[in-house]
């Protein structure tokens, strides 16, 4: 924790539905949503749930909520002018950035900044910060707007390289191009797979890392807090399980501390932010640090820390946003996360294999409760505890298993 002083503001609200509430509207109502929507209810809060589609997790626990498009800022103005927020907090990456800026400038509450929304959204705006103002340490990359300069940045970067849309989340249009033949097909995915009209790529060379964690990181009213890592292992671009604690050399873990501290201070704001990062090395020694990139939010991979922290990150990004301290994060026990994934499409998905999942030891379950489903999409989570982390990872890999998604 860092040494800044603690506000001691005299915070007072009235209940929900009162003239006096602290009202919070929700920007995206998936899993993630849904679990800060229930710690700001738990601490008294009026919530306001909005998203792209009806019945979304956040919506089910929500006091109310809206369904509009997130990237028509024209509703998403009005919908903060008739619903007058204390807190407006984006949960989702597609969302009308622009719109936020204005409402900022106006003095609407945007958590933690606009800047750090529309930043964060957009991989150029965060590797520019990341590389070249704040000069930390990254992959080489090279951004392309056609299929010319494209080429050109991979001749530069050489083989492999990773190719992703600037804009995009849960590893749509990402790809590893390993071989000549793939190149142009890599671009064509990205193309088509990113988020709005804008072609352009980023093209990063590839890294060798041993391991990716990510580093919880809040700024509140008394200072800057970390979790401990949390270790994590992706398919796809998307994550498949995570624990915690990530064991790191003290160095390296100084190291992960300074990067998330600077990225974090220059995006500004309070709130929990995930700072995705690269380890190359084994942890009996100093190990090479590399930014990847960060969510101004809590972070998939953080759901771990429902069942490992004596405070989930999100109850931390509620307390941070609402100007309350954070005090002590304590590791309660080693834990880990595993995601249930859908097999395919279905309109009115099902569970089956929840009494089997939880005669595992020590295990939990998350399902989200999303009304529709596609393939690979995550639709639940299996928490467990143990005494290692390779005990627990089993435990929720096993339980997670037990779980089926009937279409």
């Amino acid at each position: 924790m860092s040494s800044a002083a603690t506000n001691t503001e005299c915070l007072a609200w009235g209940a929900p539905g009162d003239k006096a509430a602290k009202r919070l509207l929700l920007l995206g109502s998936g899993e993630l949503g849904k679990e800060v929507a229930l710690e700001a209810m738990r601490l008294g809060l009026e919530v306001i749930a909005v998203d792209a589609y009806r019945n979304a997790p956040a919506m089910q626990v929500a006091h109310r909520s809206h369904t509009v498009d997130m990237l028509d800022g024209a509703r998403i103005r009005a919908l903060v002018e008739a619903e007058q927020p204390a807190l407006i907090v984006p949960e989702v990456e597609a969302i009308a950035t622009a719109t936020l800026v204005e409402l900022e400038q106006e003095g609407w509450n945007v958590i933690p900044t606009a800047r750090a929304t529309r930043l964060t959204m957009n991989r150029e705006g965060i590797r520019r910060l990341a590389a070249e103002d704040l000069g930390l340490t990254t992959s080489p990359y090279r951004f392309a707007e056609n299929r010319e300069e494209y080429r050109d940045a991979v001749a530069q970067l050489g083989l492999p390289c990773v190719v992703k849309p600037i804009m995009s989340s849960s590893g749509k249009g990402q790809s590893l191009v390993r071989e000549e033949a793939a190149i142009d097909a890599a671009w064509d995915y990205a193309c088509t797979a990113g988020r709005g009209k804008d072609a352009r790529v980023i093209v990063e060379g590839f890294v060798a890392f041993d391991t990716e964690i990510t580093l919880l990181t809040v700024r509140a009213a008394d200072g800057t807090h970390f979790c401990p890592p949390v270790g994590h292992r992706q398919e796809d671009g998307d994550y498949r399980e995570s624990w915690q604690p990530c064991p790191l050399h003290p160095d390296t873990l100084a190291a992960c501390q300074h990067m998330a501290a600077a990225v974090t201070e220059a995006l500004g704001g309070w709130g929990l932010f995930g700072v995705e990062l690269f380890i190359a090395g084994e942890p009996s020694q100093p190990q090479t640090v590399y930014f990847s990139e960060v969510s101004p939010r809590p972070h998939d991979t953080g759901m771990v820390t429902m069942i490992s922290q004596n405070m989930s990150e999100f109850e931390l990004h509620v307390r941070a946003i609402t100007g309350l301290p954070i005090g002590d994060i304590i590791l309660l026990q080693p834990a880990a996360s595993a995601v249930i994934l859908a097999p395919g499409s279905s309109e009115a998905p099902q569970f089956t294999g929840m009494a089997a999942a939880l005669q595992v030891p020590t295990s939990k379950l998350r399902l989200f409760g999303k009304p529709r489903c596609h393939r690979n999409r995550r639709m639940g989570v299996a928490l467990a505890l143990g005494e290692t982390v390779t005990i627990a990872r089993d435990r929720a890999r096993t339980c997670a298993s037990k779980v089926q998604v009937l279409l």
